[in-house]
């Protein structure tokens, strides 16, 4: 994500790296097809890598490395993905690695159901090739921006020597609120 230029994608090598999540038990051919479309010359993304074989628990510090090295997570929603662990892993590690993620309904015709650990504000997309292509570069401009902005407040405090403000507990940001209010009605 801290890298700008996948701003400007849809060159060769200039291309959004996905993990790619689904059921493997259930959803192997939907797969296939996310994969064939991102071979397309005209795909601004790549697979970098996809759901295991094996057992979530073998790999837990592998699939960490490997989900915060790619740009964004797909993952593919098919009817049996709400009892799928290896996705709900899958899903709670790229929320642990603060990587953008996206839920595509992978069957048209059939009922599609989010993994376990998907927030119940989570939206699962229709799967058109606009529609995933928008959401892509959606996702991954907004987790960049919000970087961006971090990392210019991050220059700022360095350049004043400031300190990050503490966190204020939620009493005290009341109390705060209160006097703040108590001052401008005196005219301080």
């Amino acid at each position: 994500m801290s890298n700008p230029d996948y701003l400007a994608v849809g060159s060769a090598g200039n291309r959004i790296r996905v993990f790619v999540s689904y059921d493997r038990e259930s959803d192997e051919d939907l797969y296939d097809l996310l994969a064939e479309q991102a071979s397309k010359r005209s795909s601004r993304f790549e697979v970098g890598a996809r759901s295991s074989a094996r057992a979530p628990m073998d790999t837990d510090s592998a699939l960490h490395r490997t989900i915060r090295e790619s740009d964004q997570v797909i993952v593919i929603c098919g009817e049996h993905t709400d009892s799928s662990e290896s996705v709900a892993t899958e899903l709670r590690i790229a929320q642990e690695e603060e990587r953008p993620y996206l839920l595509l309904w992978g069957r048209r015709e059939r009922m599609c159901t989010k993994p376990a650990t998907a927030r119940s504000s989570d939206a699962i997309y229709s799967w058109t090739w606009e529609i995933l292509e928008r959401q892509l570069l959606t996702v991954l401009r907004a987790a960049w921006s919000h970087e961006q902005l971090a990392e210019l407040s991050r220059r700022r405090l360095v350049r004043t020597g400031e300190r990050s403000p503490a966190p204020v507990s939620g009493a005290a940001e009341g109390e705060q609120g209160r006097r703040a209010s108590e001052s401008r009605g005196r005219g301080v």
